[in-house]
């Protein structure tokens, strides 16, 4: 059974820093080199957002425009572990963050599709101090 756990919220001043990690585990890479990772966030009342997604393969990555140039998603080596590096924090970041993973055969380009990600870790909290 696959399950993704988050670690690595917070509280941070804006302008501040903080890495979000995500462990996986029951999947092998066999299954899910051809797949898709990522991290979405959602507000209270608010739809979820795609932050960042990476394509195992390849790792190639896509950023919502809102955090290109601040945030960085990678994974290790062992592609068991995806990070999410988010530096230059604003208020406006505050959100609960997810892991979620779409284990398929897809394009990179397809990871953009939030509809791909069937499995979801349960969050971490990030707040963000003006």
């Amino acid at each position: 059974q696959v399950q993704l756990v988050e670690s690595g919220g917070g509280s941070v001043q804006a302008g501040g820093s903080l890495r979000l990690s995500c462990t996986v585990s029951g999947a092998t890479y066999s299954i899910y080199r051809d797949s898709c990772m990522g991290w979405f966030r959602q507000i209270p009342g608010k739809e979820r957002e795609q932050v960042a997604v990476i394509y195992i393969r390849s790792g190639t990555a896509y950023y919502a425009d809102s955090v290109k140039g601040r945030f960085t998603i990678s994974q290790d080596n062992t592609k068991t572990t995806l990070y999410l590096q988010m530096n230059s924090l604003r208020p406006g970041d505050a959100a609960t963050y997810y892991c979620a993973a779409a284990y398929g055969t897809y394009s990179a380009y397809q990871c953009t599709e939030s509809r791909h990600f069937a499995y979801w870790g349960r969050g971490t909290q990030v707040t963000v101090s003006s």
